[in-house]
């Protein structure tokens, strides 16, 4: 592959994954769709080199994404092998080799997506010989406007013993289930964090960016959505349900305790020059190891430095990216990846814009 990447804006098209629940008519929307709609590709992964698990679509080739840049269009995993610490920064190479640890989406729900559970990190090596789990953090983006009361479930607050959720996924007693949980509420501009083992769902109608470690990994032990019947291996990892069980973190934590140690309010870490902008700091090692999540808030030209690769999203305004003598200029929800060799990054905005910045974890040792 040529090395024409270098010192060129990286920009992600949409890459639309199926699903088993309905969304994406925002997505739609932003694609310039004359009739934008809902249907079971509700989410667009970015910057993905991690495979969707589909049970029934194992031929289809779906996850991994594509970037562009200049006039190309590349495969974003192959375009990582070919030149890793040029992208990600040879301590990261070293460490993960041409795998940026970490999986970025769009999430766009029409109904309020399946209960669900992913393994720690330790449970998924340990017990799955997977070499990554599925934390996640949110960042709340919009509401649909018939939402009124927009929320999602984070862990049980009144957990059940194994023995009786057993029953209840066995017999899909789902009043039971969502009385173990408390509507917690969000709006646009909330950032949280769920840990590996928290059971969870995310309520209908939200548009979030969901930043995660690199797996499609989801015991569902809700088996219908909005018509959709999930097939038995699209359940329990193919492991069964006795297996899933020791997946899930049976502690109680309070609406109190989800608030104080699982969302996040912007702490202010550096003032750009001449007072353009500030960055702000979401959310990071002192809450998880896997993955690291930074806002700029630009009220004028910033010239940016740093030697870490991270995902742009910008979520609010247009901005101009100038890398170099490339240059590109990027709408409110446009994506683009930030090299950790690119050098000074120039972003300008039209009048003030955002950009969330996405990190993968940090290198090992």
């Amino acid at each position: 592959m040529r090395a024409d990447h270098r010192g060129k804006v990286l920009t992600f098209p949409q890459n639309r994954v199926w699903r088993t629940y309905p969304g994406g008519r925002l997505l739609e929307a932003l694609a310039g769709r004359r009739e934008p709609a809902d249907s079971h590709f509700p989410e667009d992964w970015i910057g993905s080199t991690t495979r969707a698990t589909n049970p029934g679509r194992e031929h289809v080739e779906e996850g991994p994404s594509l970037v562009e840049y200049g006039s190309r269009t590349a495969a974003f995993p192959a375009l990582l092998k070919a030149d890793p610490e040029y992208f990600l920064g040879p301590a990261h190479a070293a460490s993960f080799g041409a795998q940026p640890q970490l999986l970025v989406k769009f999430l766009d729900s029409a109904v309020r997506l399946h209960f669900q559970c992913h393994p720690s990190a330790t449970f998924a090596r340990e017990r799955m010989g997977h070499p990554s789990g599925k934390a996640e953090a949110y960042h709340i983006l919009r509401i649909r406007e018939d939402i009124r009361e927009p929320y999602v479930y984070i862990g049980f607050q009144r957990p059940p013993a194994r023995d009786q959720l057993r029953q209840w996924i066995e017999t899909q007693d789902l009043a039971s289930i969502e009385a173990c949980f408390d509507k917690i509420p969000v709006k646009p501009g909330d950032t949280l964090f769920i840990p590996g083992g928290f059971p969870h769902a995310i309520g209908e109608g939200i548009l979030m960016v969901e930043v995660m470690e690199p797996s499609d990994l989801a015991v569902r032990f809700e088996f219908e959505k909005a018509g959709y019947v999930l097939p038995e291996s699209a359940r329990f990892m193919g492991r069964g349900l006795e297996f899933c069980l020791e997946v899930f973190d049976y502690s109680r934590t309070s609406l109190e305790e989800v608030r104080k140690r699982y969302f996040f309010k912007p702490r202010e870490l550096e003032v750009y020059p001449g007072g353009r902008g500030t960055l702000y700091h979401l959310l990071g090692q002192e809450t998880t190891p896997t993955m690291e999540l930074r806002k700029s808030v630009l009220q004028g030209l910033v010239r940016k430095t740093t030697d870490r690769c991270f995902i742009g999203i910008v979520t609010r305004g247009k901005v101009t990216l100038s890398t170099g003598e490339d240059r590109k200029e990027l709408r409110e929800l446009d994506k683009f990846f930030y090299p950790a060799g690119g050098g000074p990054l120039t972003m300008e905005p039209a009048g003030t814009a955002e950009i969330l910045e996405c990190y993968p974890p940090a290198a090992r040792g």
